[in-house]
């Protein structure tokens, strides 16, 4: 059996990001396909929230090194300050030096075929760019979505680094991998002389994670119909402003009322914007804003609810929230707020999700959400084409992942 060296920050036992699922369930499935993986992820006390819920799905026997990392602006500030260096490209910069030596021994005890590192976490591409130098190891640099975008990181000097890792990494990596068509294509166009070697790897869902779920599926609100956000709503790139403002035009105009919606946000994050808005716009008894709990419990949530919300705006064109997936996997009607011709609203359609409407515009979700609180057949065509659904399972992407490998 080959093996791959998988690098990592998003890992159990870290809580709080969809991103864990992307490695997990590839450590999971690719022994499946030939490959045996060795993860180097970072020490816990790095992490900001941890839970233990998913730590028995790593497989039994699964090589996990855990080097030591400090979240800079939580373990190494005094007084809330930090010299700015100490946080670039970001905040766990400190995981590099011992992950560098763990991955060096690694490598000498197990000789990996392959190395793969995997963003948001930018630090995790410098450790994987080492290792590929120092050892000749192909590496698969699996960027997830866009680093250096304009506007963002809002730092000029975390906007640099962030340019001088991706441009490493297209130069120097195997395979560049991206989540999205619509990533792939901006890549492909800024550095054409890697074309070739940029490939699409999208995210998907775990089918033994909804086969688990608990068989509960009575109403979450009896008798009113409840839309459930599952994730960060972030304020700009998820700007809940105008859905907020299109609650308000339906409730003044008596086209909802009290107890026909309920908007369930579970793990928002932001929960003080949510309740300033529901309080501006007088929605608050619509609203509803949960804390996070464990995934196979949100996956509970998703499968009980009477429809699925999800959020992305414009400037994340290229960029598809993972836990969309798992909202088609679910099979309950979706309200998709998002640009009309952004990757999030492609994947929708191309699912048999044709409603969509703008996230920046309060009277198309007033429309939608109207007729989803009056319609039945609406709320029935907002479902998605199982057919279609079948081929974002985790393990068709590991399939996927395996096939790039070999190549």
């Amino acid at each position: 059996m080959k093996r791959l060296l998988m690098i990592a920050y998003h890992f159990p036992p870290l809580a709080g990001s969809s991103g864990i699922q992307r490695t997990l369930r590839f450590v999971q499935q690719l022994p499946a396909f030939g490959w045996q993986p060795l993860v180097l992820s970072a020490d816990p006390r790095a992490y900001e929230r941890t839970s233990h819920d998913l730590l028995a799905d790593i497989p039994a026997g699964t090589v996990v090194r855990r080097p030591l990392a400090f979240d800079t602006a939580r373990q190494l500030s005094l007084g809330g300050r930090y010299f700015g260096w100490m946080a670039r490209p970001d905040r766990w910069v400190s995981w590099k030096f011992g992950a560098v030596r763990e991955g060096l021994r690694l490598i000498d005890e197990y000789k990996p075929d392959a190395i793969w590192s995997t963003y948001p976490i930018a630090t995790a591409h410098l450790i994987g760019a080492e290792l590929h130098r120092r050892s000749g190891i192909p590496w698969f640099a699996d960027f997830r979505d866009p680093m250096a975008q304009e506007g963002y990181p809002a730092d000029p000097l975390v906007w640099k680094s962030f340019k001088r890792i991706e441009e490493g990494a297209l130069r120097r990596a195997t395979r560049s991998l991206f989540t999205t068509p619509g990533a792939a294509r901006v890549y492909r166009e800024r550095y054409p002389d890697a074309a070739e070697r940029i490939a699409v790897l999208e995210n998907g869902y775990d089918e033994e994670t909804f086969a688990t779920a608990d068989a509960d599926r009575s109403p979450l609100n009896p008798g009113t119909l409840t839309l459930v956000h599952s994730g960060i709503i972030y304020p700009e790139e998820r700007d809940p402003t105008q859905l907020f403002e299109a609650l308000g035009r339906l409730k003044k105009t008596g086209k909802i009322a009290p107890g026909q919606i309920k908007l369930r946000f579970r793990a928002a994050v932001h929960d003080e914007l949510l309740s300033d808005l529901a309080r501006t716009h007088d929605v608050a008894e619509f609203i509803e804003c949960c804390p996070a709990v464990p995934y196979r419990a949100a996956i509970s949530e998703m499968l009980r609810a009477d429809g699925l919300l999800v959020m992305q705006a414009a400037n994340c064109n290229e960029q598809i929230p993972a836990k969309l997936y798992e909202y088609l996997r679910a099979d309950r009607p979706i309200i998709a707020l998002t640009d009309p011709v952004g990757d999030t609203a492609t994947t929708l359609r191309q699912a048999g999700v044709p409603k969509i409407a703008r996230i920046d515009s309060a009277e198309e979700i007033a429309a939608i959400l109207s007729e989803f609180v009056h319609n039945e057949g609406e709320r029935t065509r907002n479902r998605p084409d199982p057919r279609q659904v079948a081929a974002a399972s985790r393990r068709e992407r590991t399939a996927q992942l395996a096939k790039l490998l070999e190549s």
